[in-house]
């Protein structure tokens, strides 16, 4: 095994899927909460609205093991 992960290419591709990953679940959020009749931010934040973060935070994870799927 070794020190494989101290590669310049192992470590930038690292990034790069990482980043792409962090951009795909922001533009996912987005979209969803354009879709969403209220601003979700405001609920979640504002009026402690906790069945709706724990739905987001339900998404979030779904987004997540997809976006982390398809990249693998």
């Amino acid at each position: 095994m070794g020190m494989e992960w101290i590669k310049p290419g192992v470590l930038l591709g690292s990034l790069v899927f990482a980043l792409m990953g962090v951009l795909i679940f922001w533009l996912c959020f987005l979209i969803i909460d354009k879709l969403t009749p209220y601003n979700l931010w405001e609920e979640i934040v504002h009026k402690q609205n906790r069945a709706l973060a724990l739905v987001v935070a339900a998404m979030s994870l779904g987004i997540c093991i997809i976006v982390a799927a398809a990249i693998h």
